[in-house]
């Protein structure tokens, strides 16, 4: 039996608050820890550590400087269920799904600190 679980990558984000509704109501994911300036979100497999920095730096709104990948099996079925709420996000922010040249199909989502989230799965036997 493999001794890793998962990679939980850390999130710098200047407004925690506004991070954790993001991840909560619009992406489905639970917040199983809050302590002050830190937080840890999970849904099924995936998880984030979101660490509120004010004034670090970040990625400013629209800079898709950070992205962060979570493979999923059916990227059609996740966008059918976050779609009402993916349409409440600024125009732009939502990308998808596509079926992308490197044979995976995408589904991309801007955060509100201007952290990339791509859902993708394998496509065409890749």
């Amino acid at each position: 039996m493999s001794n890793f679980i998962q990679v939980t990558p850390f999130m710098h984000v200047e407004d925690i608050d506004r991070a954790l509704t993001f991840f909560t109501n619009i992406l489905g994911f639970e917040t199983q820890l809050r302590v002050s300036n830190y937080a840890y979100v999970h849904r099924e497999t995936a998880g984030f550590r979101i660490l509120e920095q004010k004034g670090a730096d970040g990625a400013p709104p629209g800079n898709r400087r950070f992205a962060y990948y979570i493979d999923v099996r059916d990227v059609d079925r996740l966008y059918a269920e976050l779609k009402p709420k993916l349409d409440t996000l600024p125009k732009g922010d939502v990308y998808g799904p596509v079926n992308q040249s490197y044979g995976q199909r995408e589904l991309l989502v801007l955060a509100p600190d201007g952290n990339l989230i791509a859902f993708g799965q394998a496509i065409g036997g890749a």
